[in-house]
């Protein structure tokens, strides 16, 4: 029986920032002013990541995952994949949830793996945010589970 080999590419898409819009994280309040540009108004849990390079600013936004009415299944690597594609330095991680913003205990667990994760690989999690639409957010890292 012969191997069959498969290679896939995987192709980074560079866009330039818009002009004057400031991309730099110093803050809970900022990452989530900048998370809101990117939820829309979606009707389903999403979960996405921004990846930051060592000043802080977003280098890239990867959404990772697409949910149902109030959950969302979330692996590490899919989470880690754009931030080591991307040289990340660091990420914070974004979820839109479909109503309540306050974080469930699966939401605490999926903090600390990823930060555990993140701890192997050298790519520090800031933060994990739960953001509305209404620009209204709860930070893991404020309250203690990061």
């Amino acid at each position: 029986m012969e191997t069959i080999l498969e290679v896939v590419r995987i192709e980074q898409i560079i866009r330039e920032a818009e002009e004057g819009v400031d991309y730099i994280i110093r803050s809970p309040e900022d990452g989530a002013k900048i998370a809101s540009r990117f939820i829309g108004r979606d009707d389903r849990e999403v979960f996405f990541v921004m990846c930051l390079n060592t000043k802080n600013n977003v280098i890239a936004v990867h959404r990772c995952h697409v949910g149902s009415l109030n959950s969302s299944l979330v692996h590490p690597r899919e989470v880690f994949k754009s931030a080591i594609l991307n040289n990340a330095a660091s990420v914070v991680a974004v979820q839109h949830p479909s109503g309540d913003i306050k974080p469930s205990m699966e939401d605490v667990k999926v903090t600390r793996r990823l930060v555990e994760a993140g701890k192997l690989l050298g790519i520090e999690v800031l933060d994990h945010l739960v953001v509305n639409s209404d620009n209204s957010f709860t930070s893991l890292k404020e309250r203690g589970y990061i």
